[in-house]
């Protein structure tokens, strides 16, 4: 305890330079608690206000799908150049070392396979391990549509709930089933319903007509899937449009593990997604990068 005598009389207290009140840089999220700002904060650059997550979950009903065959060798040397990583806990726990300073994105639903009806998924992984884990957001998919739509809608607001109190946000991962035949509408209806039901950030598909509806209708950040793999132009052209209509990030997976130069390629996305670099300057930078190595 400091000697009272020694205390001495507080002068600097700038009277002239008013208190600053920031409002937080994500969109629809001024208004959330400061550890549910903060974890965005690290998923979200702060300078940008966007994301590259880097989606190595699929093993949780996929198996091991192309290129996540050892996730110990193909995955962990790209994960530096992600914000974010979006996985299950038993990779976390089995692969990835304590010391890994990126965000988490923890997928937290599950319970069915290829082999079986998709949309059938429950709540897999409770708050308790999201705290343990130290996740930054909890993935829940939700299959608008789909045969066991209010269940995975309610998976998504119990995690909302159960987040809220321990400030852990929720990302609604949007499904659309195995054929992809979904339109604008779809879009705007799935993404919506997720955000006024409490999700904190959403993730859904691109679409080229409309897309731009898509993110202005709904008012929390929406981030664009990757979907399937496509050549990689083509994957930096679809980043690129997103981000210019509106998404504040995308959740890459098989268009950049499944790439021909995985390293290269997500250093070509994040130019696209924090430095508004064109698809054609940001391809001809994944060469140059594929080409040195």
């Amino acid at each position: 305890m400091p000697d009272v005598d020694e205390i001495k009389e507080a002068k600097k207290f700038h009277t002239d330079v008013p208190y600053k009140t920031e409002g937080f840089f994500l969109k629809g999220s001024n208004s959330l608690d400061w550890g549910m700002k903060n974890r965005l904060a690290r998923i979200f650059n702060p300078k940008s206000g966007r994301t590259v997550m880097l989606a190595i979950d699929h093993g949780y009903f996929q198996g091991p799908t192309t290129g996540l065959e050892r996730v110990d060798i193909n995955i962990l040397p790209l994960a530096p150049y992600a914000d974010t990583i979006m996985l299950t806990r038993g990779i976390l726990r089995s692969i990835v070392s304590p010391s890994f300073t990126k965000s988490i994105v923890l997928r937290v639903s599950g319970g069915t396979s290829i082999l079986k009806e998709l949309s059938n998924e429950a709540i897999a992984v409770g708050i308790e391990e999201s705290i343990r884990l130290n996740a930054c957001a909890m993935a829940v998919q939700v299959f608008i549509g789909g045969e066991h739509e209010k269940e995975s809608i309610i998976n998504m607001t119990r995690m909302v709930d159960m987040g809220t109190r321990y400030g852990i946000p929720t990302l609604a991962v949007t499904a659309v089933g195995r054929d992809m035949n979904r339109d604008v509408r779809y879009f705007r209806l799935a993404t919506r319903i997720c955000a006024e039901l409490g999700a904190h950030y959403i993730k859904t598909y691109y679409i080229e007509e409309g897309f731009e509806t898509v993110t202005s209708s709904c008012p929390v950040p929406i981030v664009m899937a990757g979907g399937k793999k496509i050549p990689e132009l083509d994957a930096l052209t679809m980043a690129y449009r997103a981000i210019q209509e509106g998404a504040s990030g995308v959740d890459m997976g098989r268009n950049i593990f499944q790439s021909e130069s995985p390293t290269s390629m997500i250093q070509a996305v994040g130019a696209v997604v924090h430095d508004n670099e064109t698809p054609e300057k940001a391809f001809e930078f994944y060469n140059t990068l594929k080409n040195q190595s």
